[in-house]
């Protein structure tokens, strides 16, 4: 970061707000420009075994990137991966002609990585062999450090002083070749990423949250891949007009082909049948393809063929037995939904009332969003059955038990004792 970078991000963090006077116009924000102008895409294991020996020998954290094709492609996978790192300037990868990246994360193994809402693209780092044991969050550390908006472009605006391209975060990156206006945007989102995380560092620092930011960062990037969704057809947009179970029957039957067709086809399953379609058929329970057509999400457009292929999956769940229908609602393995709580048990809605209200006043006093602080599913974990002996060695240990930090414990393990203790009206 530059002298001036460096005085305008002091400035810009501490700064609280207000309008300038009426007659001093202010200054201009700059457009953020490439320092060594767009690198070509690297695409042939020549030229990636060359990025590799550059990052390799770079200095410093390495700024990382990924883009994907969501909305337009099957899956997450990655489309592109841009890097910067000092000492190597930036690099554009196409994971698709260089799949197995495996070696560069080898060589930039033990290197903290920085990346803005790095829980979105760890996962298809990790497919592609990229896997980070440190790292840096920049969205993250703005939350902590109670910044009001997180986004890669409004946290390098008001942090460093430039204004970041817009316009290409929904295209679909499987497109090639890549379009130079595209390539220019994905550049620009590593160029100041490292600057980015420096600056929030002194801020974190300066707040007294910087060891708060380390033990949130170490969560992240020891975490495990995710467990693949239990019925993942259950969460169909509109499914809670969906009651009785053969309507649910349609509904899997259906998400199960359309999700059969989009992997096939490398497309994205809603590009094969929207979700309204979907409900709209389990709904209507259609006795043959002229019923099928005739319902919004299927008339239009749609051959023959394909209405054949909806109405078979709709038949087939009209001929289950009922032993082999899905039950309505999912399995529970926690605490029942808030809104049934003073019903079951009042003495435990009163808890979490109060523990919410708690919770919210530290956050409140330590300028950073409730979810940062604790998560709400751990809060009503711990008021639905809270510890025999409420103290905040039994509660803390509660906490740490549903995976709080040993920072978040301190915050709220206090403020918890005195909520559970509360009693129903």
């Amino acid at each position: 970061m530059t002298d001036a970078q460096e005085t305008a991000a002091d400035s810009s963090l501490r700064t609280t707000g207000g309008a300038p006077p009426d007659d001093v116009e202010p200054a201009p924000i700059p457009l953020l420009e490439p320092r060594e102008g767009i690198p070509p895409v690297i695409a042939d294991e020549e030229s990636l075994a060359e990025a590799i020996a550059a990052f390799a020998a770079g200095t410093g954290p390495l700024a990382v990137d990924a883009e994907r094709a969501s909305g337009y492609r099957y899956g997450q996978r990655a489309y592109l991966v841009q890097l910067r790192r000092e000492g190597a300037g930036t690099a554009l990868i196409d994971p698709v002609a260089c799949p197995d990246l495996s070696g560069l994360g080898e060589a930039v193994s033990g290197v903290e990585w920085v990346l803005h809402a790095a829980t979105q693209d760890l996962p298809c780092l990790r497919e592609i062999g990229m896997v980070p044991t440190r790292l840096f969050d920049t969205e993250l550390a703005g939350r902590l450090a109670g910044f009001p908006r997180v986004g890669l472009g409004a946290m390098v605006e008001s942090v460093l002083g430039f204004v970041l391209e817009k316009g290409h975060s929904a295209v679909d990156w499987s497109t090639r070749p890549l379009p130079e206006p595209w390539l220019r945007y994905a550049a620009l989102d590593v160029e100041l990423l490292v600057d980015l995380r420096d600056a929030l560092e002194k801020e974190l620092d300066r707040q007294g949250k910087l060891d708060w930011a380390r033990q949130e960062f170490d969560a992240i990037a020891s975490a495990p891949p995710a467990e693949p969704r239990k019925d993942p057809w259950r969460r169909t947009s509109g499914m809670h007009k969906v009651r009785r179970r053969r309507q649910l029957g349609v509904v899997r039957e259906l998400w199960q082909t359309r999700d059969r067709i989009a992997q096939r086809r490398d497309v994205s399953p809603g590009k094969v049948l929207s979700d309204a379609a979907i409900v709209e058929a389990a709904l209507s329970l259609p006795v043959d393809v002229q019923a099928l057509a005739a319902l919004s999400g299927f008339g239009h457009r749609m051959g023959r063929r394909q209405l054949e292929q909806w109405q078979v999956a709709v038949d087939r769940a009209k001929a289950l037995p009922d032993s082999a229908l899905p039950q309505p609602g999912q399995p529970v393995t926690g605490p029942p939904p808030p809104r049934a709580w003073a019903d079951k048990d009042p003495e435990a809605a009163a808890r979490l009332s109060a523990a919410r209200a708690a919770v919210s006043a530290v956050a409140e006093g330590l300028n950073m969003p409730q979810e940062n602080l604790i998560t709400p599913d751990t809060v009503r974990r711990v008021c639905w059955e809270p510890p025999k002996t409420l103290d905040v060695a039994s509660v803390g240990a509660a906490l740490a038990g549903y995976g709080a930090r040993a920072w978040q414990v301190e915050q709220v393990a206090p403020v918890l004792v005195e909520a559970l203790t509360a009693k129903a009206p």
